[in-house]
């Protein structure tokens, strides 16, 4: 295990040979670390920025909703077209 200079992240070596593998408390330990590395990198949205995110996600899910109920009202009509109306006249 080497940690990496420029960004200080835990890598494990490259030039470790195929026999000598970490064991697995070592690989945990090496997991671990590297989780917590990158959980520092997490950076948390402000507020007007979650407000925006969440304005983006449900217009989008208002926009996909209409498309399908579009979808789901063309096909109810083509079905009824080519297929009639169950005891209709």
């Amino acid at each position: 295990m080497v940690q990496d200079e420029p960004k200080g992240e835990v890598v494990a070596k490259v030039d470790a040979s195929r026999e000598k593998k970490l064991n697995v408390f070592a690989r945990i330990a090496l997991f671990i670390r590297q989780v917590f590395a990158e959980l520092r990198k997490v950076v948390t949205p402000t507020r007007q920025e979650l407000v925006k995110f969440t304005l983006v996600v449900l217009g989008f899910v208002v926009v996909m909703m209409a498309l399908v109920y579009g979808l789901d009202v063309l096909f109810v009509w083509v079905t009824t077209v080519v297929f009639g109306v169950p005891g209709g006249a």
